[in-house]
């Protein structure tokens, strides 16, 4: 059976299914501040959708970052950094990309084991 948080007509935040959590593209939540603040709204997003799956951040399988900008790349990474679990770092990869608001400079994608 699949599990869908925070669903709107478009899309859900969240599947879970068969023990893996999906999340959708997270975004900035304010569009106006800086690579590295961008990258902190985005990692929140994430924690606060990982723990509504019933999971965190130690059990990512995969991320994708896209950048607008691989100019941005560093800050992302140092925003990234400091919040990736210790010793759990998943795969991830970084792609630079035209995203839907122009205003962004990230959106993350991930993927996660359900506890």
């Amino acid at each position: 059976m699949i599990k869908r948080i925070d669903v709107s007509h478009r899309f859900s935040e969240v599947a879970v299914y068969n023990g893996v959590a999906y999340l959708a593209g997270q975004v900035p939540t304010d569009a106006t501040k800086n690579a590295y603040e961008q990258t902190q709204q985005v990692l929140g997003e994430i924690d606060k959708f990982l723990a509504k799956a019933g999971t965190d951040k130690s059990q990512i399988l995969m991320a994708i970052v896209y950048l607008a900008n691989m100019a941005d790349y560093a800050e992302m990474n140092r925003a990234w950094d400091e919040w990736v679990a210790e010793n759990n770092a998943p795969p991830r990869a970084a792609i630079e990309a035209r995203l839907a608001d122009p205003n962004w400079k990230v959106e993350i994608v991930a993927t996660a084991a359900v506890k």
